[in-house]
């Protein structure tokens, strides 16, 4: 992987465009039960804490995103949506701001197989210092925590504290 390219991941589900769209929408649902705001409108503005580290390691203090404000700044139905991180506080990194300034992209599309979503992280790079924590993350919540919400209609967020 080249540094320029952001950090990805892919899935394919046997759901709607619209049904992968509403479960993207459903933060708390897949990713972090303990989001405030609204997450699904153009311009919607919500906060991610978290008090755990990622999935299978243990939660010790200063190893988690202690603070993150997302703003919703596209919004295609069905199709794509993008939250722009305008402030964050990674306690695990020195760099405690490396996700400012970042976009999280989720790409929707109709395939023979079903719907694909393509989701990146655009701003962390494998030259970023939370890439290999950050990747390990964004990988269990799209390609297990989104895909069991759209089955079961229950994901593996972040437990409500």
């Amino acid at each position: 992987m080249s540094h320029t390219e952001p950090l990805t991941a892919t899935i394919t589900v046997d759901h709607t465009p619209e049904e992968v769209f509403a479960a993207v929408t459903d933060v708390r649902g897949w990713w972090n039960a303990n989001i405030i705001g609204a997450t699904a409108a153009l311009h919607d503005e919500f906060v991610f804490t978290d008090d755990s580290k990622y999935p299978g390691e243990a939660a010790r203090s200063g190893d988690g995103i202690r603070f993150c404000r997302f703003r919703i700044t596209e919004v295609v139905p069905g199709a794509r949506m993008v939250w722009h991180v305008v402030d964050a506080h990674l306690d695990f990194i020195a760099d405690h701001d490396e996700w400012t300034g970042t976009d999280v992209v989720f790409d929707i599309t109709a395939t023979p197989a079903g719907t694909t979503l393509n989701f990146a992280h655009r701003g962390l790079t494998s030259e970023s210092e939370c890439f290999q924590a950050c990747s390990r993350g964004w990988t269990f919540y799209i390609t297990k925590s989104l895909p069991q919400l759209l089955a079961t209609g229950t994901g593996d967020p972040i437990a409500k504290y």
